[in-house]
Parts: structure tokens; C-alpha cells; sequence
């Protein structure tokens, strides 16, 4: 049970506007098939799903408050039941079905998301007498839409994600080239995540999904994800692609690194700046109330067009608060329709991808930032807040081709990571660490 501190807001609270979002829709109940809505509108997490705290069950919300929900009680502490007894009415989940005929016989209005409830559903509902409602999952905007305490629990999630992430590339920035494979990278990271966070307090629950570790010509494969038949050593003048995240009680972390294995070829370093402009921009844009990720989706592509590059997958997937680390509905692609609003978190990974060769991504996860008046300009206008506190390997920056504003941009980023993390770590790291968030050499921007 998240504590308030966590949720930022009471279950029965969340609960109550659902069921007014529900009579809204001009439906007497709303069937909930998303484990991650009912674990958001109930304060619950569970360990039914690997790397993804759900319970699997359904519930069935109510206009009038009458809720019901659909879990295998063994899964249940006695707290955990009790609490929930007071929220809905606990039943097994395979009395689901019979509830939805019973309350379709009593002429219920039902909605149903077309795009996450089961055609069977609506058979259900229509053949026992009841009206289909075709109605967006009512939790899905707000879950999506984080309140000031999820807010502020990513922020120390990532400060203290951040930390960790740092230990390990200043640790991987020491050993010899060949020395290491992908799955020994892995297994470092996940330790360092776990001490990070028994040091402050705040347990590694999980990591947030299969880490990508990719070297080479691995780091190409977009999805890739590394075996013991599959693991290759980090090999001199190859490309490191790291691509990880953590689950903690406060907040989801997604980011990618990528860094050289000795010296990096010219390429190499060229396509990396592209990418980091594509970053950038995401990372920089201001944008009125309604716009949607497909409206700025190419200003992550922009600067790899203009040199006859491309990336094959979106620029940014929604990102939970203890959830799913891939949530909507929000994303920034070719096909994301949802407007952005203010609070929603999104991952800004543009990448570039030689096959066979080596792979390139550059991710943190940002904020969507309340509208706020540009001076001299007629429209209030969203922005991003970057939550993702770990350095940017300026060894594949090809200064020349960045701007001063995103030269100014860097810098600033690096300076701020500074301020943030460095006070969790020492020694040898924290030396690391203002190596590595150094400005660049003046004598670059000119």
C-alpha cells in the first residue's frame, strides 16, 4: 500500500471522481481491465507481473460508489483486505463474469474502452440486457497525469538513480577494453542500484524492465536483449549502448547511456552529436495547450534528416509512478494522438542504429510543465523539465555541430547533475563525476 506520501492522494478520494467521470460519460458503471488503473486508483501494487508491480485482477466501478473488485484474496494481507473491504466489494476473479451479466440483466449502462476491454465483454453485457458505453478507461489521463507528491518521488527516484548509474560508468570507464562482457555490466548496475538504495533508505524493488546491454553490433539490434549465448565483450573501438531502469516505491527510472570503448571513430562521434540534437530539442521545446507527441515528434529527427539518418522506433513512451515503465496514453511518435499535458512523464530517447556496426541512444525521462506566459508572446507555453540526473559521455560530442544554445544547454545539464548527485557519492566517483559534467572548452563555442 503506497503510503499518502507516495499516492499524494487518498484512494476513496481518486475513487469518487472516477465515479463522477463515469456518470459524465452517461454510464452507471466502468469495467477496469488495465492492472495498472486499478492499481492507481486503489493504492495498490502487487508482484504479479515480472519488473511491473501490478496485482491482475478487474474491477467494476460504480457511478453510485457501489465498487467491486475482482482478485484472488490469497494475495491479500489481512491489512491489505481489510483496507480494501472499505474501498469495494472483494470478490474472486472468477465471479467477474456473473457480476457483469447480473448487473447487464438489471439494466445497467456499462462502459467499456474499446481499446483495452475484450469484444467478450460486450457480448456479455448485450445479450443479458445492458447498454454498452464506448468510453475511454476513466483512471487512464489521470494515472497519466502525476500529481505533486508522484512529482517529487521521481525527482528523488532519479536523483538516487542517477547516483547509481554514475557509479557504474565511472567503474566501466576504468576496466581494460575486453576485460568485460554485456551480462557482467548487468549484473554490476543491478548491485549498485540495490546498494544506492539501501544507502538512502529507499529499496531497489525491482529493475523496471530486461536491461538492454549492447555491444557492437548488438547495440544495433533496437530490442535487443542480452543471453549467455548471445554476450559479448566490450570490445576497443566499439560502442556501448545501456539502456536500464529501477522500480522504486517513490518512482519508475528509464535511461539510456551510450559510451566508447577506447577510441571512438569520427562516424561515430558525428552520429552521436545528431542524436544529441535531437535530444536537445525535445528537451528545449515550448508548445501550446493541445499539442499532441505526433506534432513534435521530427524535432528529435530533424538534425539526423538533414544528414540522410533516421531512427525506426517513437522518440517517447509514457512512464508510470511505480507503474508501467511503458504507460499511456501519451507518446511522442508518428502516431501519438494524445495531447501532453502538464504532469505527464515521458522517456526522450532519439537514437541512430548501423547494423551490424553499433548502436546509438541518448534517453531521459521529462516532465510536462505547466503553460507559462513567453515574454513578448501572445501564448502561454509547455515546456519539459528533464527528471534523468547521470552525464552525457562528452568523449562522442562533435562540438561543432551543436549550437551555443545547445552547447549552453549541456552545460547546464552537466552542472545541475552535478549539484544533484554529487553530494551522494565520494572519492574516486565524485572525481569521476566533475571530470565528466566539466563545461566544454570555451575555445569549442566560438
Amino acid at each position: 500500500l503506497p503510503p499518502i506520501g507516495f499516492a499524494g492522494d487518498l484512494a476513496k478520494d481518486k475513487l469518487a471522481r472516477l465515479a463522477a467521470a463515469i456518470a459524465k460519460d452517461g454510464a452507471t458503471h466502468a469495467v477496469l481491465t488495465d492492472p495498472s488503473s486499478i492499481a492507481w486508483a486503489f493504492n495498490i501494487r502487487g508482484g504479479d507481473v515480472p519488473h511491473t508491480p501490478l496485482a491482475l485482477g478487474f474491477a467494476i466501478l460504480a457511478a453510485d460508489g457501489s465498487h467491486q473488485l475482482f482478485m484472488d484474496k490469497r494475495k491479500f494481507s489481512r491489512q491489505v483486505a481489510a483496507y480494501l473491504t472499505q474501498l469495494a466489494e472483494p470478490h474472486g476473479p472468477g465471479e467477474f463474469q456473473a457480476a457483469i451479466v447480473a448487473l447487464a440483466k438489471s439494466g445497467a449502462k456499462i462502459a467499456l474502452d474499446p481499446v483495452l476491454a475484450a469484444d467478450r465483454l460486450r457480448m456479455l453485457v448485450e445479450a443479458n440486457g445492458g447498454a454498452v458505453v464506448a468510453a475511454a478507461d476513466p483512471a487512464r489521463i489521470p494515472r497519466a497525469t502525476k500529481n505533486q507528491a508522484e512529482i517529487n518521488g521521481s525527482r528523488a527516484a532519479h536523483r538516487r538513480d542517477g547516483a547509481a548509474v554514475a557509479k557504474l560508468l565511472c567503474w566501466l570507464e576504468r576496466q581494460k577494453p575486453g576485460s568485460l562482457d554485456e551480462i557482467s555490466v548487468v549484473t554490476r548496475l543491478e548491485e549498485t542500484r540495490r546498494q544506492t538504495g539501501e544507502e538512502t533508505q529507499m529499496p531497489l524493488r525491482d529493475v523496471s524492465f530486461d536491461t538492454i546491454s549492447g555491444a557492437g553490433p548488438n547495440g544495433a539490434i533496437m530490442h535487443y536483449r542480452v543471453s549467455r549465448a548471445t554476450s559479448r565483450k566490450l570490445q576497443a573501438g566499439e560502442l556501448f549502448l545501456l539502456d536500464s531502469g529501477a522500480q522504486y516505491q517513490d518512482g519508475t527510472t528509464d535511461i539510456t547511456r551510450t559510451v566508447p570503448i577506447g577510441q571512438p571513430t569520427q562516424e561515430m562521434r558525428e552520429r552521436f552529436t545528431l542524436v544529441l540534437k535531437g535530444m536537445i530539442g525535445i528537451s528545449t521545446l515550448r508548445f501550446p495547450s493541445g499539442t499532441r507527441g505526433s506534432e513534435i515528434d521530427a524535432v528529435a529527427r530533424m538534425a539526423l534528416w538533414k544528414h540522410g539518418c533516421d531512427f525506426a522506433h517513437g522518440t517517447g513512451h509514457g512512464v508510470g509512478s511505480y507503474l508501467a515503465v511503458h504507460e499511456g496514453p501519451q507518446r511522442i511518435a508518428r502516431t501519438g494522438t494524445e495531447k501532453l499535458l502538464e504532469g505527464m512523464m515521458l522517456s526522450n530517447e532519439p537514437g541512430y542504429y548501423k547494423e551490424g556496426a553499433y548502436g546509438i541512444r541518448i534517453e531521459n525521462l521529462i516532465l510536462v510543465t505547466p503553460a507559462q506566459e513567453i515574454e513578448g508572446g501572445d501564448i502561454a507555453m509547455h515546456g519539459f523539465e528533464t527528471l534523468t540526473l547521470a552525464p552525457i559521455d562528452t568523449r562522442l560530442v562533435q562540438s561543432d555541430l551543436l549550437t551555443r544554445d545547445e552547447l549552453h544547454w549541456l552545460d547546464a545539464y552537466h552542472a545541475r547533475v552535478l549539484a544533484e548527485i554529487g553530494p551522494m557519492l565520494d572519492g574516486e566517483t565524485l572525481a569521476w563525476l566533475g571530470k565528466a559534467t566539466a563545461p566544454l572548452p570555451h575555445d569549442l563555442k566560438q
